[in-house]
């Protein structure tokens, strides 16, 4: 006996439903293959400091890694490897650029030309692939600046207020010496005069001369106190 035609068609139907199934299945899972990680999709750095663009994925094999720059200067590869092997890194970011086995990579020195966005790119062997964004802005180091100048001038006060400290001291003690040299001159009660010429000596009594032929020296003691002294 010929089974019903509408059995041929239901299993027909059938067969193509679980085929689509199978399809459907596959590229969902072939979808799920890849999954990627950004910890951090924004960073803020400043001039020559090291950045690390950290991701994490996980997938079925060994993907191959891609990282590329984009600005408003355009679209520019940075590098390309598969983890284990030697990374091909662009002649732009030569020496500056580390990758890592978990797709990460660290950036050394930036400026502020390295601003932008940085986008990984991790592709599975049957073909399926995730993609992120990182985005870096890098500015200039004007606090740093700021703070040497700040430093620089609170070093100028202390050594002008050192300065003058010293200044104030030594006056002070250039005014107190002067002034036990002054005592010292007015207690001192014994002068010596040397007269080199005729000398004469006056007394209520009488009066005295004395001369010599050529030249006299007489060597007086007496107390001062003359108010001109």
């Amino acid at each position: 006996m010929r089974p019903p035609p509408g059995g041929r068609t239901r299993s027909r139907g059938l067969s193509l439903g679980v085929l689509a199934l199978c399809v459907a299945a596959a590229r969902c899972l072939q979808s799920q293959g890849v999954s990627l990680y950004i910890p951090q999709p924004a960073i803020n750095a400043t001039v020559e400091e090291d950045i690390l663009l950290s991701v994490d994925y996980s997938c079925h094999g060994i993907p191959t890694i891609e990282w590329k720059y984009t600005s408003s200067w355009g679209v520019q590869k940075i590098v390309e490897w598969r983890p284990g092997t030697q990374a091909n890194i662009s002649r732009s970011h030569k020496d500056r650029v580390c990758t890592f086995d978990n797709g990460s990579i660290q950036l050394f020195s930036v400026g502020v030309r390295d601003s932008g966005s940085y986008i990984i790119t991790v592709t599975e062997r049957l073909g399926s692939s995730r993609f992120g964004t990182i985005v870096l802005h890098v500015s200039e180091i004007l606090y740093e600046d700021l703070h040497f100048v700040a430093v620089f001038l609170a070093f100028l006060v202390a050594v002008a207020a050192l300065l003058i400290s010293l200044m104030w001291v030594c006056n002070k003690c250039a005014y107190k010496f002067q002034r036990k040299r002054r005592h010292k001159l007015k207690g001192n009660s014994l002068g010596l005069v040397i007269i080199d010429a005729h000398v004469t000596f006056f007394s209520p009594r009488k009066h005295l001369q004395l001369s010599g032929n050529s030249q006299s020296v007489c060597l007086l003691l007496c107390r001062k106190h003359s108010r001109g002294h």
